[in-house]
């Protein structure tokens, strides 16, 4: 009985001392380190204002404090460094992609420039859940969706790549509602597509209202843009008066396509470490990133950019990445035939 009583205590004594090591090496490791946090959009964005954010507050909450820095890899909406992120960063806790999320929605449908498996990324996070908006020149001579519906030209609206908010929420758009569109795709992030905005070139851009308010507040306040429809189901705190897209979605397949556009890229720019990265320092991410995106002195940077906060932890994320394969054969079809079509 005594013998037995000290293999137990011995055993639990040997659990405490590599508990303990556990952080100890996660801490070694890091030490004098640099992270880089890979972001698929220009200088400037939503994308890369985030990022930044994030980055000058992370290190601190990971063991080791190693510096954070933001890289910009701009290219194909993001797919630049998605396809980076998962064939060629070393899988050792130091990568950081920041990309678009329904990207795996892409490579679930098919899509063959995505050289992944959404799957088998390692989550760890998305600042805020998306809502997305179209916002409109004043050049355009379009202030409603009333004057959109009626006017006798396509509405240009300027995109990233395929997967992105900016693209593929305007196909399930004009999809679900039939507003005459004219999608001009191939900018490299959304800062090009703002400038492209002001000086004409397009009429109008649709992506997320947090990027809008955090980059865009200028031309809002002065009202050289417009925020004329929520490609949502539930309208945001900040747009009361504007209508959401269901409102013209008039049948089954209309509303599952705003639906969709509402969901799948609610979680528009997770981030993600490279497949294979060892499970303690996937875990030291996934904390730090939770504990960074609370921090008051965070926030407090945040608010000043006017960039919100409602973070989601790595497993919520993957969920919803796991999600995109789980649509019905006749769902996936319809999204193949709106999204993967050249428009």
């Amino acid at each position: 009985m005594a013998r037995t009583v000290k293999l137990i205590a011995g055993i639990a004594a040997l659990g405490l001392v590599l508990a303990g090591r556990a952080p100890a090496a996660t801490e070694d490791f890091y030490r004098g380190k640099t992270v880089r946090i890979v972001v698929g959009f220009t200088p400037g964005g939503g994308f890369d204002t985030y990022s930044r954010v994030i980055a000058r507050h992370m290190g601190k909450h990971i063991p080791g404090n190693p510096t954070i820095v933001v890289e910009n890899m701009p290219g194909a909406g993001s797919m630049i460094a998605a396809n980076y992120t998962y064939n060629q960063a070393k899988p050792d806790g130091l990568t950081i992609g920041n990309f678009i999320g329904p990207l795996v929605l892409q490579q679930a449908l098919g899509n063959p420039a995505a050289k992944f498996d959404g799957k088998r990324f390692g989550w760890i996070g998305d600042p805020i859940p998306s809502h997305s908006v179209c916002a409109l020149g004043r050049q355009s001579g379009i202030s409603s969706v009333e004057e959109w519906f009626a006017s006798k030209r396509p509405v240009k609206i300027g995109g990233t790549g395929p997967g992105s908010d900016t693209v593929d929420v305007v196909k399930l758009l004009q999809a679900a509602t039939g507003l005459p569109i004219q999608l001009i795709a191939g900018y490299k992030g959304t800062a090009d597509v703002r400038l492209a905005v002001e000086t004409g070139e397009v009429d109008a851009m649709c992506t997320d209202w947090h990027s809008i308010k955090a980059t865009w507040s200028k031309a809002l306040e002065q009202g050289t843009v417009r925020i004329v429809i929520q490609e949502m189901i539930q309208s945001h705190r900040d747009l009361k008066g504007v209508p959401l897209a269901t409102q013209y979605a008039k049948t089954d397949t209309a509303r599952k396509f705003v639906e969709i556009a509402a969901s799948a890229y609610g979680t528009l720019r997770p981030y993600a470490a490279p497949p294979g990265t060892p499970d303690d320092r996937l875990r030291t991410l996934q904390a730090a990133f939770m504990k960074a995106t609370r921090d008051p002195e965070l926030l407090a940077e945040a608010k000043q950019a006017r960039a919100d906060f409602d973070p989601r932890d790595g497993p919520t994320v993957a969920k919803v990445m796991s999600s995109f394969y789980d649509l019905d054969a006749a769902m996936i079809t319809q999204l193949k035939r709106v999204l993967l079509t050249e428009k």
